[in-house]
């Protein structure tokens, strides 16, 4: 049988697949494939990926995927229109905001638009307290007008967010079997299905997102499950979700922003598999691919997650909340496809615009104009021009010749100059995401090992590396497809979050058994309406803690599973040391924890990884030329360049050298030092030049 992955980018649609031995669950075999992504039909990129493959769906029982639909519907405003019915008094919470101003000089700053504009913004009457007990009885009186209105004005998804919810859902649950019962065709999407936590801004535009995407996501699916079923495929297909897991299609179809990084987080997932198997458990990553860089951290081998968590927020903009469990990622607009370009100042920048797939970089030949992060490789001849893309494309050379004469002329440089200008800015970009899930969270990065992966991941990663004083970069085994990858190697997801205020005192142990309990009941009923096994489930345990007073927390793994007075005070201790790393002090004060946080995973089984076989090839059959290469400041030096199919385990050599496969190129800088493990990952040292 087969298990299949597809990864929907920016740029390009990644498939991977295991062959499995029936006999033994063991992976026989590795394959992979990559079409263009094909925006106005994702679906289709998938299957063009499919049949570019030559692989039958009925031959697999697995099918995991990856998609970019939810968060490009949300960038591009793409969605339905959308109602909202909230708690009488608080129609406006989702446009007030929050009163931090970003751009904090700009006495004309403009908050973000709400995602529902105040026309269809309703109330209804009724109140609970922060305690979930009931202040004022819920009254529905004006509930057909509203819907009427709704009806009047095209709705096509509604939004229900009250007062408290997340303390008591009865509220929230008889407005929507009202709205059911009335209008039964309609999405309905109520906060306390997203969310059991409180901030009502947070929680209102976490809801109001949802409902904007939920109608376009649901159909995505559906559209992408019958292409499935029409294939023959028997399974029950899976999509990644934002934190770190994979769940089933009919499951993320009622609350679909859960793929918001669907996407890239599975990279982070993947990076996480492979530290356990060759034992690196401190990791950086770094995914390139032709539109963004993501970077994200791993620590001891887990995987940091963020429930606090920020869509378009920039320097300039306030952006807009996700109250969901999210990867703790940073993603910049960096990526082979980045366009390089020169201000009214004549200073040169990289990105965030990207030629994408279509016309894509100049030397695509499909007419592009704008040069690129690849072009740039491509003139340095990190990149070879007679194998782009796997021979798949000849490089247009003489339009790259062409295209960027405007730049040398406006920077008096000459093409070599500005080649080596746009890589070391778009270097220096991917340098400073890097610090910011490293350095700016008071982690050392040559404490970790960067795992690069993406299209682009190995192109860059050894110069990045040596600027910021990594010890070593691991380049995986097909690191281009790493991605699809990654969810083939991810276990079912689901996390449960609830706001509840307990002070952290012998009298807490109670409140955090009982409240974990309830959560764990909850999370065993869910996947029992997927008929998966109870003895396939486990959990993991965390808090959000804050010293007495404080508005923000810090969330801490929380180890044990039952409590006492000794496993409150390690609790307690935890957060001390946390806090004290993340903001250089701590204090002698009362801790509360205002946060449960219960992580369900459901194992799903996983192939065995197959070793490279050793035939005694030496190092120097691999070589499949030589030619020079412009290492930028180091110079241009004469290079091997190895063929990465070729490479076997315990082989190794030193750099300058490029080592390449049909998708991806690897720059090994003068000096340093690359070994192949067992699987056929690149581990390159970041040595001393000397």
């Amino acid at each position: 049988m087969l298990r299949i992955a597809t990864d929907v980018g920016g740029t390009f649609t990644d498939l991977v697949y295991f062959e499995i031995d029936d006999n033994n669950g063991k992976a026989l075999s590795i394959k992979t494939a990559k079409s263009d992504t094909t925006p106005s039909s994702y679906e289709k990129g998938v299957f063009d990926a499919i049949t570019k493959a030559k692989v039958k769906i009925s031959d697999s029982n697995f099918f995991a995927h990856g998609t970019t639909v939810v968060i490009n519907s949300i960038t591009e405003r793409k969605g339905v229109q959308t109602g909202l019915i909230t708690t009488k008094g608080f129609r406006d919470s989702i446009e007030i905001a929050r009163g931090d101003r970003p751009d904090f000089f700009n006495m004309q700053y403009q908050k973000p638009k709400p995602f529902i504009p105040r026309y269809l913004r309703s109330e209804i009457a009724g109140r609970i307290d922060f305690l979930g007990n009931e202040i004022t009885p819920l009254d529905l009186t004006n509930l057909n007008s509203i819907l009427d209105n709704f009806r009047k004005h095209k709705v096509k998804s509604i939004a229900v967010c009250l007062i408290h919810s997340y303390a008591n859902s009865s509220h929230e649950l008889k407005v929507v079997e009202q709205i059911k019962k009335n209008w039964p065709e309609i999405d309905v999407v109520s906060s306390h299905q997203i969310t059991r936590e409180w901030r009502e801004y947070e929680r209102t535009n976490t809801t109001a997102l949802c409902a904007y995407i939920k109608p376009i996501a649901r159909n995505y699916l559906d559209k992408l499950n019958t292409k499935l079923k029409e294939s023959n495929f028997s399974g029950n297909p899976y999509v990644m979700q934002s934190n770190g897991g994979i769940d089933t299609f009919e499951s993320t179809k009622n609350i679909p922003l859960t793929m918001i990084e669907s996407g890239p987080t599975s990279g982070v997932l993947g990076a996480a598999e492979l530290g356990n198997l060759i034992n690196e458990k401190n990791i950086i990553t770094l995914d390139v691919g032709g539109t963004t860089a993501k970077c994200s951290l791993i620590e001891n081998g887990n995987v940091k997650i963020n429930t606090n968590y920020w869509i378009e927020k920039n320097r300039l903009s306030a952006g807009y909340p996700v109250m969901l469990p999210v990867v703790d990622i940073v993603e910049i607009g960096n990526g082979g496809g980045s366009i390089a370009w020169v201000d009214d100042y004549n200073k040169l920048h990289v990105g965030p615009q990207s030629a994408g797939a279509d016309p894509g970089p100049v030397s695509y030949g499909k007419g592009g104009t704008s040069i690129t992060t690849t072009d740039a490789n491509l003139i340095t001849n990190r990149i070879n021009q007679k194998y782009f893309c796997g021979g798949e494309i000849e490089a247009d050379m003489q339009s790259v010749d062409k295209h960027i004469e405007p730049i040398t002329e406006k920077l008096n440089f000459t093409k070599d100059e500005a080649a080596r200008g746009i890589i070391r800015i778009a270097n220096n970009n991917m340098i400073n995401a890097l610090k910011l899930v490293s350095v700016n969270k008071g982690y050392d990065p040559r404490d970790f090992t960067l795992v690069a992966f993406g299209g682009g991941g190995g192109m860059h990663a050894t110069s990045l590396a040596k600027d910021l004083n990594i010890p070593k970069v691991i380049i995986p085994v097909n690191s281009s497809v790493f991605s699809a990858w990654g969810m083939l190697m991810s276990d079912l997801r689901r996390d449960y979050i609830l706001t509840k205020l307990t002070t952290m005192n012998e009298e807490a142990t109670k409140v955090l058994k009982d409240t974990f309990d309830e959560m764990e009941k909850a999370a065993y009923k869910s996947f029992e309406k997927e008929e998966i096994s109870k003895d396939l489930i486990s959990f993991k345990r965390f808090g959000s803690f804050r010293y007495l007073g404080q508005d923000h927390s810090v969330e801490i793994p929380i180890k044990n599973s039952s409590f006492n007075k000794s496993s409150i005070l390690e609790i307690i201790n935890d957060f001390h040391n946390q806090y004290e790393k993340e903001f250089t002090y701590k204090l002698d004060s009362q801790v509360d924890m205002i946060q449960f946080h219960l992580v369900a995973f459901a194992k799903i089984n996983k192939p065995d990884l197959q070793e490279r076989k050793i035939t005694g090839m030496t190092i120097e059959k691999t070589i499949k030329e030589k030619r020079k290469v412009d290492f930028d400041q180091m110079g241009i030096h004469e290079s091997n360049i190895y063929d990465f199919n070729l490479l076997e385990p315990k082989m190794e050599f030193y750099g300058p050298a490029i080592v390449e496969d049909p998708s991806t190129t690897v720059v090994i800088f003068p000096n340093q030092k690359c070994n192949v493990d067992k699987f056929a990952n690149l581990h390159i040292s970041i040595l001393e030049e000397s």
